[in-house]
């Protein structure tokens, strides 16, 4: 698998979900509890493939170092607001306006990714390697979703 189009197909369904959450309202509690649980699971393992493997691979070549860390930043911004959104009751009114934020944060960077990061990805990696580390990211991505 190359890595880059395990990436774009993981942004596919991650945007999916961000619509149906996006359309929940204060009533739907068990819903947006649910929504949120796979949301929070599937940047979870989508994080960590990205920051264990695909980064790093990235942040070597010069050229992709400034992206590379500002998609940290953005993976941290989220990050902060999904735990935020862990400890406010589904039901507060405040709640469908911070999973707004979120979605819009998760769009930008899914945005960024997909144009100047994979371009630059195509550009310094052959397909050899993006093979090698769409590899790694399956056998890693295996491991997070493995039952605990």
């Amino acid at each position: 698998m190359n890595a880059v189009t395990m990436l774009e197909d993981e942004h596919v369904s991650l945007k999916r979900l961000l619509r149906e959450l996006d359309a929940t309202t204060e009533r739907a509690v068990k819903t947006r509890t649910e929504l949120l649980a796979r949301v929070t699971d599937m940047l979870r393992a989508h994080e960590t493939i990205e920051e264990e493997i695909f980064y790093p691979a990235l942040k070597e070549h010069p050229q992709a170092k400034d992206i590379v860390l500002e998609g940290i930043e953005e993976h941290n911004v989220v990050d902060r607001i999904l735990g935020e959104l862990a400890t406010l009751a589904v039901d507060d009114e405040a709640w469908g306006a911070k999973a707004s934020v979120m979605i819009e944060n998760i769009q930008h960077h899914i945005e960024e990714e997909e144009g100047d990061m994979f371009v630059k990805a195509r550009q310094v990696f052959s397909l050899v390697e993006l093979r090698e580390l769409g590899g790694r990211m399956v056998a890693r991505r295996a491991e997070v979703d493995a039952p605990r």
